[in-house]
């Protein structure tokens, strides 16, 4: 008869992110602790306990992994030997019962332990606890998709890279799991600082930048550190800075990252793009974007990327950055046509995208001399995010300010006028 798996230890190495190998070294350690002399336990020794082979580890091994779970040896799957020799006839009756008093005891002598004063239990943290925080990131970005900028993006941000970084106190952890902590941290923070950059808030945004690019270092994580950079160009292009904006972006760009995957890069270019367009270099602009357009031809949209590259794997932040690029230089015709492309890519989720790149699509149609077709589009902008948005309300009164130079006296003057007088009642 087949030895049965050790289900139980593969499902604890899986939610603390143990491989066979990692687990492997982690008991050497132990055992050195434990005797002074490093253990001989390689990856087929761990492989060998999950297919049941070894049923009952020596006893050092069993005590070097109980200080490493926080579990007695039978809470992790382990039967003692004087059950492995039952008859196997009568082993196979009892193996439903055993495998619950098994699980059932290690789980009481886990909580028994725990309830012996001077004998601390530490708490496992794993990659469920990574997970759950991976969902409330998801939960943020929808958030700023949705609405931008808002302070309470920001702050709820904030907050969860403060739970991620608590977690690291909480409890004993793999590496690999810490410095997944410290990326998810890392990534809230980033988040808290694109929601300030968003609403134009840019002495805070700089404290958040500052404390995830520490957070991302320690995580080891390009992507995030790729996403940090890459921010602080935005806010610099946004702050009027364009050599600082550049820099930063040269920071990201040359990650190596961006040369594994290529949409990273296309993504870098296209950044430093709508940053050349602050410098009135149309030359330097054409050669980012087509860059840009090459990279993402050459990415594999089959590969997993972080939830925040959604804009750029469906081509919308590439036409939302050349749209950018080309009203900085005043090449209005081209930039209407990368707006239209723009929100013919755009997500129905991202409402804020919708909203800036309508203005400005508004705007591109006014430097055309076209007025009417201008406040028809401008208008289109939901009055909520024209209102509260800092960022959308800012391109729209630019807007306004163009139409009243060039067309002071307009029936679309005064429509426009006429329109908003109402966004105050949406604040």
């Amino acid at each position: 008869m087949d030895t049965p798996r050790n289900r139980v230890l593969e499902a604890w190495m899986a939610e603390h992110g143990y491989s066979s190998n990692s687990l492997a070294d982690a008991v050497n350690r132990a055992l050195e602790e434990l005797t002074g002399r490093h253990g001989g336990l390689d990856g087929s020794s761990v492989r060998g306990w999950k297919a049941g082979r070894v049923t009952w580890p020596k006893s050092a091994t069993r005590r070097a992994l109980e200080n490493i779970s926080g579990l007695p040896a039978v809470a992790l799957g382990f039967v003692p030997r004087s059950r492995t020799r039952a008859d196997p006839a009568s082993r196979q009756q009892e193996d439903p019962v055993m495998k619950r008093r098994t699980l059932v005891g290690g789980v009481a002598a886990a909580a028994a332990a725990a309830s012996i004063p001077g004998i601390p239990v530490p708490r496992r943290i794993g990659m469920s606890d990574v997970d759950r925080l991976q969902k409330r990131f998801t939960e943020i970005i929808a958030s700023d998709q949705q609405h931008g900028g808002q302070l309470g993006i920001e702050q709820r941000a904030a907050a969860l890279a403060d739970e991620a970084l608590a977690l690291q106190n909480r409890g004993s952890a793999t590496q690999r799991v810490r410095n997944s902590l410290y990326a998810s941290a890392a990534a809230f923070r980033s988040s808290a600082m694109w929601a300030a950059i968003d609403g134009r808030r840019y002495d805070i945004a700089k404290v958040h930048m500052r404390e995830a690019q520490a957070l991302a270092e320690m995580s080891g994580d390009q992507a995030i550190k790729f996403r940090i950079w890459s921010h602080a160009g935005t806010m610099y292009r946004h702050m009027g800075r364009p050599t600082d904006a550049l820099a930063a972006n040269d920071v990201a760009r040359n990650l190596h990252l961006t040369r594994s995957d290529p949409l990273f890069a296309c993504l870098g270019h296209a950044r430093q793009a709508a940053t050349l367009g602050l410098t009135g270099d149309a030359t330097a602009v054409r050669h980012a974007l087509g860059c840009a357009q090459e990279a993402f031809e050459r990415a594999d949209p089959s590969l997993a990327r972080p939830v925040w590259m959604t804009g750029i794997s469906d081509g919308s932040e590439v036409e939302t950055l050349a749209l950018s690029a080309h009203l900085r230089l005043g090449n209005f015709e081209q930039a209407e046509t990368h707006a239209h492309r723009s929100l013919t890519l755009l997500r129905p989720q991202m409402r804020r995208d919708h909203a800036i790149n309508t203005a400005r699509l508004a705007v591109a149609q006014l430097g055309q001399g076209d007025a009417e077709p201008a406040v028809v589009t401008a208008m289109k902008v939901p009055a909520d995010i024209a209102a509260q948005h800092a960022r959308v309300t800012r391109v729209l009164q630019g807007f306004g300010t163009a139409l009243r130079a060039t067309a002071p006296h307009s029936t679309a003057m005064r429509t426009w006028t006429e329109h908003t007088a109402v966004w105050g009642s949406t604040k």
